[in-house]
């Protein structure tokens, strides 16, 4: 399931039933009822049976339809999900919930653009809507809007300030912009209002991470991991702190633990290749950095690890080309990277 639901999901309510008129409609309303029971439990293929037949008494009871594919959305059927999002929204425009939780799914499916004009219709049509708000900048982050995103957290935050995601997904769109205390002091209140909001707790690790206290951070992703356990990058940035701290043994282990999560993990890739080189095991890093830049061809630090690594092992032809590569990525090259370069080939 893609971070963005992961994020957000849970600020979406299942869709209440409506008053019923007649038999047949008010054995839809009792279906939906005890679906809505079923998936406050987490109980996801009871409540979609009961969507199911919700459905079955009343084909266009729009707010069964929206239901079921939250159900089937925290399944991780997106494609499921959507179609009974698209129906919803074909018996009622309007319905708010549905626009919110297509948006979520076209997000999963990494179409962000569809997901902001989905976040943005429903802002239209419930302006105070403050999860709305976040939603949408959840999307321009996707979208490289960190301004805009960080726009949309602010309004967010001003329409209810106890609003623990709206203060978490700020500090994200500030630390991507590199406004650390900004940010820190954002994750300070969303930990306020939410105290065991482990993506908060990770946000918090990386942010002391880049600032040097690695030991806070250190503390801070413990706590983050202990409430999640299924958060690869949690893994990996707990990996990263070990890594700095010299510890190459329970970075490798969270880095493992990482992939094994989430196999697409590029970070975790470079980072296990970097320790592995470190360690003078190069075809093991080579292969590391390999699928890092399979995963993602503008990871230039992959490039440069590679060029580096490929260089100890006396292939020069080759990494002279990974270096190129490096370079056409990052454009203009600091002193110190030309200067290591140099000495490097020499």
């Amino acid at each position: 399931m893609s971070r963005c639901i992961g994020l957000l999901f849970l600020l979406l309510f299942a869709v209440s039933a409506a008053e019923a008129q007649g038999s047949r409609a008010q054995s839809a309303a009792s279906y939906m009822d005890r679906g809505n029971g079923w998936l406050k439990k987490g109980e996801l293929e009871r409540a979609i049976d009961d969507y199911s037949l919700a459905i079955a008494f009343d084909s266009g009871h729009a707010g069964a339809r929206c239901n079921r594919g939250l159900a089937r959305m925290r399944k991780g059927d997106l494609d499921g999900a959507l179609k009974d999002f698209d129906r919803s929204l074909e018996l009622n425009p309007r319905l708010v919930t549905a626009l919110l939780a297509r948006g979520l799914a076209r997000c999963g499916k990494g179409e962000a653009a569809a997901g902001f004009a989905d976040f943005n219709r429903a802002i239209e049509l419930t302006p105070r809507d403050a999860t709305a708000w976040v939603m949408r900048g959840a999307a321009r982050m996707r979208l490289g809007e960190f301004d805009a995103a960080i726009a949309d957290d602010t309004e967010a935050i001003r329409l209810d300030p106890g609003l623990a995601a709206a203060w978490r997904d700020r500090c994200g769109a500030r630390y991507v912009k590199g406004e650390l205390e900004a940010a820190l002091s954002d994750c300070a209140q969303s930990l306020k209002f939410n105290p065991s909001d482990a993506m908060s707790l990770n946000n918090r690790g990386c942010i002391l991470t880049d600032k040097g206290d690695l030991d806070g951070a250190l503390a801070s992703l413990n706590q983050a991991i202990k409430l999640d356990t299924r958060q690869a990058y949690f893994y990996n940035n707990r990996g990263k702190v070990w890594y700095l701290k010299g510890d190459f043994e329970r970075a490798l282990g969270d880095l493992d633990r990482a992939l094994e999560l989430d196999d697409g993990a590029a970070p975790a890739w470079l980072l296990r290749g970097v320790i592995r080189a470190k360690k003078a095991d190069y075809p093991r890093a080579v292969a590391d950095f390999d699928q890092a830049i399979k995963l993602d061809p503008r990871l230039a630090d992959a490039w440069f690890n590679r060029a580096v690594v490929l260089l100890q092992q006396g292939r020069l032809p080759e990494a002279v080309d990974e270096y190129g590569r490096y370079r056409e990525l990052v454009g203009k090259l600091k002193p110190e990277e030309e200067r290591l370069w140099r000495e490097l080939i020499k």
